[in-house]
């Protein structure tokens, strides 16, 4: 990628040597979710490109984070990433405003659920022509807890490595105290332990942040909807024997209140979706 800042609010297309060709208006995705997973072609990207040409777009799921998400965008370093893609999941704050006002694209994502506004942000990079495709696509959370600074760290083992899937571990990483539930823990704890005697897959989190080939996200054909998103990845990335690892990342108390780990129905919930998901996926 060039040194200036690629603005988050357009797409450019790319020619192999990474000259700049022209922009791309992008199209905010109205309907619902498409069935890209078999429509998917991945043309001019069959491998990653070298660390300046390497095309990185970014989704950050978001409910009623108008606090955070200016913050989270305005520290996301710009020269790496294509399109920062705010999904907003039916918020009733200003987060779409805030996030549109810092430059990203923001997109509605109507049915609720973290993982539907994943999914949301995946059907928007879907409806772009092949040529358009991402190498690489980070998730990251809109609450500010992770360190979005950091996503160098996170996506250098794809380019320098050809890791399939890279997951931001905090466990590994300097975690702030009061920045995850003891039940956070103990279920991440848990689900990585299940994983590891079910697939024999190494991971020590669930973290939110992560990189992925674009390629290999379309080959898991991600359906969860809500709170099993994170570790149905995992799990099925296990499944095809994709090639992943951990890097550590920081982690800081969220802005404002969670939404899950918040609330002791939240924390049962998520950690009810997360075993189930594990044993469906067997």
């Amino acid at each position: 990628m060039p040194k200036e800042p690629v603005g988050f609010n357009l797409c450019y297309e790319w020619q192999p040597s990474g000259q700049r060709a022209g922009k791309v208006a992008p199209q905010m995705f109205s309907g619902g979710l498409p069935s890209f997973y078999k429509s998917a072609t991945f043309a001019g990207i069959n491998q990653v490109r070298s660390l300046k040409k390497a095309v990185i777009d970014l989704i950050i799921p978001a409910y009623n984070e108008e606090e955070a998400i200016g913050k989270v965008i305005r520290d996301i370093p710009s020269n790496w990433v294509r399109d920062v893609i705010v999904c907003d999941n039916n918020s009733t704050d200003g987060t779409a405003a805030t996030a549109k006002a810092a430059g990203a694209i923001v997109v509605e994502a109507r049915r609720q659920g973290y993982g539907s506004a994943c999914l949301q942000g995946m059907a928007y990079i879907a409806e772009r022509p092949a040529s358009e495709k991402p190498d690489i696509v980070v998730f990251l959370d809109a609450d500010y807890s992770d360190h979005p600074e950091e996503l160098p760290k996170v996506v250098q083992p794809i380019i320098e490595q050809d890791v399939d899937l890279v997951i931001g571990s905090r466990a590994l990483g300097n975690m702030e105290s009061g920045s995850m539930m003891p039940q956070q823990i103990f279920g991440n704890w848990l689900a990585t332990t299940l994983i590891r005697l079910f697939y024999n897959y190494q991971f020590t989190d669930l973290g939110p942040f992560r990189a992925i080939k674009y390629q290999q996200l379309i080959a898991l054909e991600m359906q969860d909807p809500n709170y099993g998103w994170t570790v149905e990845m995992q799990v099925k990335a296990a499944k095809h024997q994709l090639k992943t690892t951990e890097v550590p990342v920081s982690y800081r108390r969220r802005v404002g209140e969670s939404k899950v780990s918040g609330t002791v129905k939240g924390s049962l919930l998520a950690g009810h979706k997360i075993l189930w998901t594990i044993f469906k996926l067997m």
